[in-house]
């Protein structure tokens, strides 16, 4: 079974802005500083610490992101968006690239589907997310011209064995 995590791998949200402001706010990746997962081929498992997200690139900004600007959204996240509630992922079928699971974020636990890919010695997806089906209200700025999008995208890169 592989291990691994944020000293091997990578796991990022990549959120994305709309709405009349949309030019004053940001694209961002997220980075998950504090997770781990495992597969054996047949089950993908992982967790992540809600509270370990960090901002990491802000793009497509007016402005460049400021250390404060981080820390805000960080505190907003975790405030707002996610709760501190754990965030966990276990397949329920893993079908060559193709898997099924259930997702648990924001207290909320339902279904996903994704391709996986095996290639180099890495694992690779991009899982697409649309946190209302969570329960989670996608942030809002200025009196609602800005607007991050309902869909985001979870991205993992890992080693295989």
């Amino acid at each position: 079974m592989a291990r691994f995590g944020p000293d091997s791998g990578s796991l990022q949200v990549h959120t994305y802005r709309e709405g009349v402001a949309a030019k004053v706010g940001h694209d961002l990746i997220i980075e998950v500083t504090s997770w781990e997962g495992s597969d054996d081929g047949g089950a993908l498992e992982l967790t992540a610490d809600p509270r370990s997200l960090q901002v990491r690139e802000g793009h497509r900004g007016v402005k460049p992101l400021t250390d404060k600007d981080r820390r805000e959204i960080r505190k907003t996240i975790d405030a707002k968006v996610l709760g501190g509630q754990p965030i966990s992922f276990r397949s329920t079928r893993v079908d060559g690239d193709a898997v099924e699971g259930d997702l648990t974020m924001a207290g909320t636990t339902r279904p996903v589907q994704f391709t996986l890919q095996r290639e180099g010695g890495r694992l690779r997806a991009t899982v697409p997310v649309v946190q209302s089906k969570w329960g989670i209200k996608p942030y809002r700025g200025f009196m609602g011209a800005l607007k991050v999008r309902d869909d985001v995208e979870v991205v993992l890169d890992a080693p295989v064995g």
